[in-house]
């Protein structure tokens, strides 16, 4: 499941030495590198890793900040040094996120007539918009999953029962999800550390799906090639994320909007839309 979230459960309140260790090994950085990069003193980083020394709230901010972990591991760092952690964590439900859930919203209608949606941290689909419910429905009608993994937009594209099933050249695009997974448990999600463990337990990954690699494909963009009987569609998909969130469930927020990567596809969102009432 990746070095970076392996163990960071096991380091409860209280236990900021070594967390601040395990951090600086997973980011591969010497005491002296992360002294440097934090603008403190090297005895002193020392002794905030043996325990000698106790950290002030600025200076666990400082090291976070230093050690570029996301929001959630920000706010673990301050958790175990016995403060209380300083970042949101309620996601798109907080009540004074309503004009980002409408700025959300707004990027979805102005993705129209194409699918788009939006996913949190643990890649649960939390919006999506007319294009998506209407081009991919019937695929999603022949879905036999559990309910609760029919919402997650990774169990979707990895369950055998899922789209997997409908998904032309599934190996090279699922490879291609996986490095994404890999990549955020590099950067430090503990929510992708686990959603990689059980897409990992599916039948039928290749091996070395476990570890992270680099891409070796030569197309600019990764297309998702869908067919069920006569009805075809080929997209490849673009991920945004929120600039500069204070919030830590915020951060993880990405809208995914797809686009059509032939003009059969980009002809069939654009009648089925006029089909349903609604345009470009």
């Amino acid at each position: 499941m990746g070095a970076a979230n392996q163990n960071v459960q096991n380091f409860p309140a209280g236990h900021f030495s070594s967390l601040l260790k395990h951090w600086r090994s997973v980011r591969r950085l010497t005491q002296i590198e992360l002294a440097s990069d934090a603008n403190v003193s090297a005895r002193h980083l020392c002794f905030l890793e043996t325990g000698r020394s106790q950290p002030s709230r600025e200076m666990v901010q400082l090291l976070g900040s230093a050690l570029d972990l996301p929001l959630e591991e920000r706010n673990a760092l301050h958790v175990a040094a016995g403060f209380v952690p300083p970042y949101g964590d309620k996601g798109l439900a907080a009540d004074n996120l309503q004009p980002v859930r409408q700025a959300l919203d707004f990027m979805l209608r102005q993705q129209e007539p194409y699918p788009g949606i939006v996913i949190d941290g643990r890649w649960d689909v939390r919006m999506r918009n007319e294009g998506s419910a209407r081009l991919l429905k019937t695929f999603r009608d022949s879905y036999e999953m559990e309910s609760g993994l029919a919402g997650n937009a990774m169990h979707v594209v990895f369950h055998p029962r899922g789209l997997r099933q409908f998904i032309v050249n599934w190996e090279e695009f699922a490879g291609q999800m996986v490095q994404i997974l890999h990549r955020d448990v590099a950067q430090g999600s503990r929510a992708a550390a686990q959603l990689l463990g059980e897409i990992m337990a599916y039948p039928g990954l290749p091996a070395e799906w476990r570890l992270p690699r680099h891409s070796s494909s030569s197309s600019p963009v990764m297309t998702m090639q869908l067919a069920k009987g006569d009805y075809r569609l080929d997209f490849f998909s673009t991920f945004t994320t929120l600039a500069m969130p204070t919030d830590a469930a915020l951060q993880q927020i990405k809208i995914e909007c797809f686009f059509p990567a032939d003009d059969a596809t980009a002809e069939k969102a654009r009648q089925m839309a006029l089909s349903h009432g609604s345009g470009d």
